[in-house]
């Protein structure tokens, strides 16, 4: 660490022929120093060229691209200029960011527009920050009520269950061994959440200064936890397309990573499936490597357009998925007020991740753990009438897009809570913060990005709530976009997504 950034050994380098396939087939086939210029920095502000990378030579990239050199040294210059890039006497050309972006850093829980929750006329604002929905207030309901009675047996006991009330426990097992992964109870540890199972995991499994691979972007409050342990992240680039799976094994095989995380299952912030080819494919190469494998399925439930998947894990032989851990919860499908989730891994590591949580809260909540037992009970029952509410609202939010942004792109995804959303310029933070003025929270770009500050010209902009909030929402995000004033930098203030 350096003045609180992460700094990356100079072995890691983007070769001319990997950059040259990067880079818009126009400026591939006539390549002036602007648009050279203007196409790298894209790339590092989309993140699919991370912070602190050698480019290539002057010569090697001009004579990849079939042009003179002097074209890629007007590139390189102008991106010096504008700190997009720093060059080393005998080392080479690093990417970087421009003074004024800065790492993120801790998030504190702010309501729409960053008041608090109210503006000061009384408008309670829009958060477009939050990919989650309210509680489902029947089926909640009649979760308490089956749980009520059975508390006061609860009660008569001291109340400490580090592994996890057993009847869930058991419950948990049950569904992934009816979606094709046969599990025991004893491979179950239920957690406040699934951020708190990754924390534990990362605090088992992992030590300051290990490598691990991630997924660039990805959900940021994991972002945080591997940031909060000291960890050295190799990022993978997820487009709008997907997963590079070369890539990806080239990069495990290269670092040999301690862990990984993913979240194959409608990515966050993506939206983007895995195919079954790239589930195989990232199970062999994280066993060959001898890497950990963290599966978030925490929005694996939320399937619009295809069906459901199966466990990644499952896709493995027999005894062939020690080294997977699986994580889920409650919070996207019921409630994220509902502090469940799980791990589901070996017994063994179960028993070592309940040592470490028994260091840390003691256990959970008995009454959370009550009410989720019906809850998670009746999923199948009571989840597709929420799944045909999202797919009403993530129609809303494509049509109010249309109608007030048409300049903007985004891809519909097949699941999840959504859209990942191309501003076509790097403003993705100072719009977030002119927004706020009016009374809208957003999730900026750059809170998704493995380097700080990338991902400026993206917002992910959920579909969770009702239609007519969401238009509003767009409406005023629109609003903010298109009043004339050209968008100031952004002020450094904390966010916080979900």
């Amino acid at each position: 660490m350096a003045n609180g950034r992460v700094v990356h050994t100079a072995d890691r380098t983007v070769g001319s022929r990997q950059l040259a396939a990067l880079l818009p087939a126009h400026v591939r086939a006539r390549p002036g120093y602007r648009a050279l210029a203007d196409a790298i920095r894209t790339l590092i502000l989309d993140g699919r060229i991370a912070l602190h990378v050698r480019l290539p030579a002057e010569r090697e990239l001009a004579e990849r691209l079939g042009a003179s050199r002097a074209t890629v040294t007007g590139a390189y210059d102008l991106l010096r200029e504008s700190g997009y890039v720093r060059s080393r006497r005998g080392s080479g050309t690093f990417t970087e960011l421009p003074d004024g972006h800065r790492p993120v850093g801790a998030h504190a829980l702010l309501g729409a527009g960053g008041t608090g929750g109210f503006l000061p006329d009384g408008d309670p604002g829009i958060d477009l920050a939050i990919a989650a929905m309210g509680a489902p207030e029947d089926t909640l309901t009649e979760a308490l009520a089956w749980a009520a009675p059975r508390l006061p047996a609860a009660a008569r006991t001291p109340g400490y269950l580090p592994f996890g009330l057993p009847e869930l426990r058991a419950a948990v097992a049950d569904r992934f061994t009816r979606r094709g992964l046969p599990t025991r109870p004893e491979q179950i540890l239920v957690t406040a959440g699934a951020q708190q199972a990754l924390t534990l995991v990362i605090g088992l499994l992992c030590r300051a200064g290990d490598r691990v691979v991630t997924e660039n972007p990805t959900y940021a409050n994991a972002l945080d936890a591997l940031r909060h342990a000291r960890l050295r992240t190799a990022p993978v680039a997820v487009t709008d397309a997907g997963w590079d799976m070369e890539i990806a094994e080239s990069t495990l095989r290269q670092t040999v990573p301690r862990l990984a995380y993913v979240i194959p299952d409608f990515h966050n912030p993506t939206g983007a499936l895995m195919p079954e080819d790239q589930r195989l494919a990232l199970l062999s190469a994280t066993r060959r490597t001898g890497t950990w494998l963290v599966v978030d399925e925490t929005i694996a439930d939320i399937a619009l357009d295809v069906p459901a998947p199966a466990p990644l894990a499952a896709l493995a032989p027999p005894g062939g998925a020690d080294h997977v851990l699986t994580i889920g919860s409650l919070s996207k499908t019921h409630w994220g007020g509902l502090r469940v989730g799980w791990v589901r891994a070996t017994a063994r590591l179960v028993a070592e991740l309940t040592a470490l949580r028994a260091a840390t809260d003691m256990t959970g909540s008995v009454l959370d753990q009550l009410v989720a037992l019906p809850l998670l009970d009746g999923l199948e029952r009571n989840l597709p009438a929420r799944l045909d509410q999202l797919r009403v609202r993530r129609r809303a939010l494509v049509e109010a897009l249309e109608r007030h942004t048409p300049e903007w792109s985004w891809s519909v995804p097949p699941g999840g809570l959504s859209l990942w959303v191309d501003l076509g310029e790097p403003v993705s933070s100072a719009l977030a913060e002119r927004a706020a003025a009016a009374g809208v929270h957003l999730g900026r770009g750059a809170r998704f990005g493995v380097d700080p500050g990338t991902f400026e010209h993206r917002l992910r902009i959920p579909y969770t709530l009702a239609p007519d909030r969401l238009d509003e929402g767009v409406r005023r995000l629109a609003a903010a976009f298109h009043d004339g004033v050209p968008l100031p930098p952004a002020v450094d203030r904390p966010h916080w997504v979900a």
